[in-house]
């Protein structure tokens, strides 16, 4: 009478204990039911303990058979199709939103944020790296043209930094026995292609005319930003192909392989005043760095599974299924810039795993969790060697990397910091206010634009929640750059951090989606309301 039955599938013994110590009773499903493992870890044997309920499992197994015929009321499931959702009454509530691989895939992702400055009158530029669908013809196109433009941006900084004594060409600065290839892309072995050939090195400087071609690739972009080619100012014609194919190479030679460029003084005044006025229109401009580097990921996968890194235009078109067209295999890539200037630790690339809740899409509902966690690498960060262990922060991907010889002794060993750690850690180096100012208003603002940019994609069932964990890397000044969208992120306890964390976040989604139906003023925990249109 009280509509207290639940059903609960997968490893979430939380949910479970949480529930009964409410009053709950478990509808098991068909197949559910826990099996004694051998060799299983202490980790694991706990889970399964807890799943049985401990000393109070044969009680709960009896009055779940009682209600075996009744309908659960709250059901809690690691996946759950539109079709299914459907299926469902509107009293019986479900921790999943139909459609909602519009943001949790990466391909969703990137295309629903196209739609965000008629949505929201956002800038997606601004928390998000520039991103393209390889299977789309015109998205192919359009992401080649990018990576040349950026390899004219990318020549110019270079020459610039190098003529005003800032930099020198590219050093090796890893351990014996490292990575030191920049053509490191992630897969088991470094691709031939990608690295220089045996007799290449600096060379003698190469012609001023490859800086006098960037400047006028930039300028033309400039121009076109400007929208000179709309209101009647005609921009010269484009480089052919061929064109791109040599200035590439020069620029490959010049950016990855050290050789010299002569810079004349007039073209250092031209540099300087072009990146100025680009910088003023590119927001993503001082993130992309110098190297060009993008990030090749399969559409539909997680945990970090299939993403390769790359410098070349060629092995990016190689690796999604060929140069000549977009092919079923392009299917399952996107393209994304690299965010190469970023926020460090101890010299350690980071990610920030961020939890929030979307209760209601009609009207958006949003509750974002003031607590999160930190995911380190295992090795310290190197534009030089892009290696998995140096730039993949998924847990899943760093549990199989060994750590680097002589690692800072102030990193976690088990690579996972609490958001407070890291607000210590901004105290110490002078950035108090950067999390509380910067960064998660920043975060705030990027979860409310992609939710804003699919909200007409969704189709809203009264009945439903659902906790989003979203991925955000950092730049050099603390701005958030949101990577993606996961559906039913892990609530696995990887680490003490985790352990405490994890729990705390599926009680408080509890006290939002339960507790409020009966009391709308009992306290929701860590979640705070954040937007409700």
């Amino acid at each position: 009478q009280e509509k207290k039955i639940f059903t609960v599938q997968g490893p979430y013994p939380v949910i479970r204990r949480l529930l009964r110590a409410r009053g709950w009773v478990e509808r098991k499903l068909p197949g559910t039911g826990t099996r004694p493992q051998r060799n299983r870890g202490r980790q694991q044997q706990q889970l399964q303990e807890e799943e049985e309920g401990g000393d109070d499992g044969a009680e709960q197994g009896e009055v779940s058979c009682l209600v075996r015929d009744q309908v659960p009321y709250f059901i809690w499931t690691t996946r759950c199709s539109a079709a299914d959702c459907q299926l469902l009454r509107q009293d019986q509530l479900l921790n999943h939103h139909p459609h909602v691989g519009t943001v949790t895939t990466k391909e969703g992702l990137c295309l629903s944020l196209r739609n965000l400055p008629w949505a929201d009158q956002a800038d997606p530029d601004t928390f998000f790296p520039r991103c393209y669908r390889l299977a789309a013809a015109e998205e192919r196109q359009a992401f080649i043209e990018d990576f040349r433009l950026t390899a004219a941006r990318s020549l110019l900084k270079v020459a610039l930094e190098r003529a005003e004594g800032m930099a020198q060409p590219p050093k090796s600065h890893e351990g014996p026995g490292e990575c030191t290839e920049l053509g490191h892309t992630g897969l088991q072995h470094p691709c031939p292609s990608l690295s220089p050939s045996p007799t290449a090195g600096p060379g003698p400087p190469l012609s001023p005319q490859l800086v006098e071609d960037a400047l006028w690739v930039c300028e033309q972009h400039l121009g076109s930003l400007r929208h000179q080619d709309i209101d009647g100012d005609p921009l010269s014609p484009h480089m052919t192909d061929d064109d791109w194919d040599r200035f590439l190479r020069d620029y490959y030679r010049v950016v990855h392989e050290g050789a010299w460029l002569a810079l004349r003084g007039e073209q250092q005044e031209r540099c300087q005043a072009l990146l100025r006025c680009l910088a003023e229109r590119l927001p993503q401009l001082a993130m992309e760095g110098n190297s060009n580097i993008w990030i090749l990921k399969p559409g539909a996968k997680s945990r970090g599974r299939g993403i390769v890194c790359t410098v070349r235009l060629e092995e990016v078109l190689r690796l999604a299924g060929g140069c000549a067209a977009p092919s079923a295999q392009a299917a399952k890539w996107v393209v994304q810039k690299y965010v190469e200037r970023l926020l460090l630790i101890f010299g350690t690339k980071f990610d920030i795993r961020q939890w929030f809740l979307v209760t209601d899409w009609n009207p958006l509902t949003v509750w974002f969790y003031q607590d999160s966690y930190l995911r380190f690498c295992s090795r310290p960060f190197s534009l030089r060697c892009l290696e998995p262990a140096r730039h993949l922060c998924n847990v899943s991907i760093q549990q199989r990397c060994r750590p680097a010889r002589g690692r800072h002794p102030q990193l976690p060993p088990d690579r996972i910091w609490s958001c407070h750690q890291l607000q210590a850690y901004l105290a110490q180096v002078g950035q108090a206010g950067a999390w509380q100012q910067v960064m998660v208003p920043g975060m705030k603002a990027a979860v409310l634009g992609a939710l804003r940019s699919a909200q007409e994609q969704m189709e809203s069932r009264k009945g439903s929640f659902e906790l989003f964990g979203a991925d955000f890397a950092f730049g050099e000044d603390c701005q958030p750059w949101l990577l993606e969208i996961n559906a039913s992120p892990t609530m696995a306890p990887s680490s003490a951090v985790t352990r405490r964390l994890c729990a705390r976040v599926q009680r408080d989604t509890l006290r939002v989606v339960i507790d409020r139906r009966d009391n709308p003023a009992c306290p929701t925990g860590a979640f705070e309301l954040i937007y409700k249109e």
